[in-house]
C-alpha cells in the first residue's frame, strides 16, 4: 500500500460518496475506484459498504481509516519538519567556539536563534583548540569557529568562512601607559600585568621575533583564561594589559607599542569533510560574515 492510496481512504472516508472523493483528490471516478479496490484486495477485507448513494465504512475500514489518518498525519509533519530543517528554520546545531569567535558570536549567535529561528536547539561548546577538534572528530559538535593557526593541521577538516583579525595590546581608556610619550617598547608592557588567552607556537615565535627573548607567552604573560571576555573584565578594572584580538575589547585603547604586532589572528569555520553539514549552519556562517572584522580604534587609541 501507498500513502497515496492512504488519501483516497480517508477522502472517500470523509466523502462518503466516490464521485466527491475522486473529485477532492483531482482523479477520475474509474481511477479512484481502482486505487480503493487495490487497497482493499491488499488488506483482504471490504473497507467499505455500498448502501445506495452512499459510501460507509466497515467495521474494518473503521479500524484502517483510524490508523491510517495517523499514518498520514505522522507523514506530513516528517515532511513539513524535513523542508523546516533543510531550510535551517528548525533541527538542532552544535558549534565550538575557541576564545576569540566566542566573544564575537556566542551572544549574538543566542540572539539569532533565540529571536528569528527558535525551533533550532541550539548548543555552544566553549574550550581549547584541540577539545574541540577531537569533538568535532566524534560527531558531537557539527562545527567550530576558532582559530585555525592553532589548528593541528588534518585531511578530515574542511575550513571556510576564513577572516584575517588583527591582534594588538590592549588596555583601558586611563591606563599609566596611555600618558607614554615617545615609542612605547614592549619592556614598558612588562611593567604591567599581561594577559592572554593560551597562544599558538606561530604567535609565540612572532612575539619573540618581534620583541626578543622576553616576549615569550610563557614569559610575560601573568594571567592565562580560555576566555577572553573575562580577561577584559579584569583589565577593565586594573592596570592589566591584554594582548587579543582588536574587536575583543572594542572600547579599550590600542597601545601603539613599537614595532606592531605584525601577525593576524585567522579565524575559520571548521567542519568534518566527509560529514554533511547541519542546514542551521548557514546561519552561523552568515552571521560570520556580519560581525567577524576589525572594529574601529577610539580616538586617542
Amino acid at each position: 500500500m501507498t500513502l497515496v492510496q492512504l488519501r483516497h481512504l480517508i477522502a472517500l472516508a470523509d466523502a462518503a460518496s466516490f464521485t466527491r472523493a475522486a473529485d477532492a483528490v483531482f482523479l477520475t471516478q474509474p481511477a479512484f475506484s481502482r486505487s480503493i479496490r487495490a487497497l482493499e484486495d491488499e488488506l483482504g477485507q471490504p473497507l467499505f459498504d455500498r448502501v445506495g448513494k452512499r459510501t460507509e465504512l466497515t467495521p474494518f475500514g473503521r479500524e484502517i481509516a483510524q490508523r491510517a489518518r495517523q499514518i498520514v498525519f505522522d507523514a506530513d509533519e516528517l515532511s513539513s519538519s524535513g523542508r523546516s530543517m533543510g531550510a535551517g528554520r528548525a533541527g538542532a546545531l552544535r558549534v565550538g567556539m575557541s576564545s576569540g569567535p566566542g566573544a564575537m558570536l556566542m551572544t549574538a549567535l543566542g540572539h539569532e536563534m533565540a529571536t528569528r529561528h527558535p525551533s533550532v536547539r541550539l548548543t555552544i561548546a566553549r574550550g581549547h583548540t584541540a577539545v574541540l577538534v577531537q569533538a568535532l572528530r566524534e560527531r558531537e559538535l557539527d562545527a567550530l569557529v576558532l582559530d585555525i593557526r592553532a589548528m593541528p593541521p588534518g585531511a578530515d577538516l574542511r575550513v571556510s568562512e576564513v577572516v584575517d583579525m588583527r591582534g594588538a595590546f590592549l588596555c583601558r581608556p586611563g591606563h599609566p601607559l596611555t600618558r607614554w610619550k615617545g615609542a612605547l617598547r614592549f619592556a614598558a608592557l612588562r611593567q604591567y600585568p599581561i594577559a592572554s588567552t593560551p597562544l599558538s607556537d606561530e604567535v609565540a615565535r612572532h612575539l619573540v621575533e618581534r620583541y626578543g627573548p622576553q616576549a615569550h607567552p610563557q614569559e610575560c604573560v601573568t594571567l592565562r583564561c580560555e576566555e577572553v571576555a573575562s580577561l577584559v573584565e579584569v583589565a577593565r578594572d586594573s592596570d592589566t594589559v591584554v594582548l587579543a584580538i582588536r574587536a575583543a575589547a572594542p572600547d579599550f585603547v590600542e597601545l601603539p607599542v613599537k614595532p606592531a604586532i605584525a601577525l593576524p589572528a585567522q579565524f575559520g569555520l571548521v567542519t568534518l569533510a566527509a560529514r554533511a553539514e547541519a542546514p542551521a549552519l548557514a546561519i552561523v556562517r552568515d552571521l560570520m560574515r556580519r560581525r567577524m572584522r576589525d572594529a574601529e580604534v577610539p580616538a586617542g587609541g
